[in-house]
């Protein structure tokens, strides 16, 4: 079993970068694959993005990509998420997850542990 638990959220302007981290302050990241989510204010949770076991293979949300880059460090037991070019619409509570096994998922049914969750929030 794995305890996550997310960083790095904070306020910022349209256009600038903040990365988050999703660190495991128990047990090891190693066996799975990871993914972020993000919920704003009256909106359900939606994917952002997710990467493997390995690493070798990442997926994006449209409304994400070429802005965002996943990454993980299993030697550091964290996974990133490197948000750049940010926009208001991304302001949201960002959150990080964890499915035993590998694969890229992208529905939030499919994860089993889940961290508590980092308040992004970006003015115009």
């Amino acid at each position: 079993q794995v305890q996550l638990v997310e960083s790095g959220g904070g306020l910022v302007q349209a256009g600038g970068s903040l990365r988050l981290a999703c660190a495991a302050s128990r047990g090891t990241l190693f066996w799975y694959a990871m993914g972020w989510f993000r919920q704003a204010p009256g909106k359900e949770r939606e994917f952002v993005s997710s990467i493997t076991r390995s690493g070798a293979s990442t997926r994006y949300a449209d409304s994400v990509k070429g802005r965002f880059t996943i990454s993980r460090d299993d030697n550091l037991n964290t996974v990133y998420l490197q948000m750049d070019s940010l926009k208001p619409e991304d302001t949201a509570v960002y959150y990080c997850a964890g499915h035993e096994g590998t694969g890229l998922f992208t529905w939030d049914s499919q994860y089993d542990y889940w961290g508590q969750g980092t308040q992004v929030t970006v003015s115009s």
